[in-house]
């Protein structure tokens, strides 16, 4: 049974530290119940979760043992669900002028961020959320299915999407980020 201690540092030359671990299969449902323990654990009080779409982001609500629209966007306050399911217009007035933060996910094997199934994120809702308050979730797995091509946004508003390019953290385990590239669909 595996337990975390704590944090250390350790020398920037990376010859001196031992490689990570490869290979092994991870399991889809552990890494989902990690991932969604993180969030429901990491959660700020007065804050709005909008939850995305997506598998990855319904094992999040299930977690908070709150209703889940596996299609659409439902958004969270203090642990409470207070809007399903809402248009582009409704969620832009839930988020505007408060502060928010994004749960979403990316298309496996497309990775997909913003454009696809998920027109509800519209522009200004993506602006008026921040691209800082933008909380990525993936399995490795999923992120490995792309062979290293970068995630795409394709939000309709070409400047927007060059906002958004760079690299961006994605959640792939409790409290276990890594950096992926964020570009735009070619």
């Amino acid at each position: 049974r595996a337990k975390r201690f704590g944090e250390m540092r350790i020398p920037a030359e990376l010859r001196y530290i031992q490689s990570v671990k490869n290979g092994g299969k991870e399991s889809e449902e552990l890494v989902l119940d990690d991932l969604a323990a993180y969030i429901a654990s990491s959660m700020d009080d007065d804050v709005r979760y909008v939850m995305g779409s997506g598998s990855t982001v319904a094992a999040v609500m299930k977690e908070l043992d709150l209703p889940n629209t596996l299609l659409g966007v439902d958004v969270v306050e203090n642990g409470q669900l207070i809007a399903s399911d809402v248009t582009a217009t409704e969620l832009l007035a839930l988020v505007q002028d408060y502060p928010s933060k994004l749960v979403i996910t990316l298309i496996g094997g497309q990775g997909h961020v913003f454009g696809r199934g998920n027109q509800q994120l519209s522009p200004a809702v993506i602006r008026a959320v921040g691209r800082a308050n933008i909380c990525l979730v993936a399995t490795k797995t999923k992120l490995q299915q792309l062979e290293g091509r970068p995630l795409l946004a394709d939000t309709g508003d070409a400047s927007l999407d060059q906002q958004l390019q760079g690299l961006i953290p994605v959640l792939v385990g409790y409290n276990d980020y890594v950096m992926y590239r964020l570009g735009l669909e070619e």
